[in-house]
């Protein structure tokens, strides 16, 4: 069974874009477009193994406020978090996130999703 990766962003097509780099690494990518999604989305769907999410985003949480409550309440789940707006302070990443700035490297993201599956 392919490990499960939840992805979260806004913008539809940079969300299919980011389910495709997830699938094309051998991953099942789940998609949600806000932070609530998503935790709906993990409090339903077991083993998801990694939070891939965008920092911009509308709703309750952007991506960083998601990110420190998927380390709160899900701490085995690893963490990357992707902007092309803000660049985060380390200190505001969750403990075991990463931080890749838009556009992405696809194949430096691709080795991380591979190192955090383990």
């Amino acid at each position: 069974m392919k490990p499960k990766v939840l992805v979260v962003e806004d913008e539809p097509l940079l969300l299919m874009m980011a389910a495709a780099l997830v699938e094309d690494a051998g991953f099942e990518a789940i998609q949600a477009s806000d932070a609530d999604e998503a935790i709906r989305l993990l409090e339903t769907i077991p083993d998801i193994r990694i939070l891939f999410t965008d920092i911009d985003m509308p709703g309750s949480m952007d991506g960083l406020k998601l990110a420190a409550a998927v380390r709160n309440r899900w701490p085995p789940i690893e963490i990357i978090v992707v902007s092309g707006m803000t660049r985060p302070p380390a200190s505001s990443l969750p403990d075991r996130g990463v931080f890749f700035a838009k556009p992405i490297d696809a194949q430096a993201v691709t080795r991380t999703l591979v190192a955090m599956a383990g």
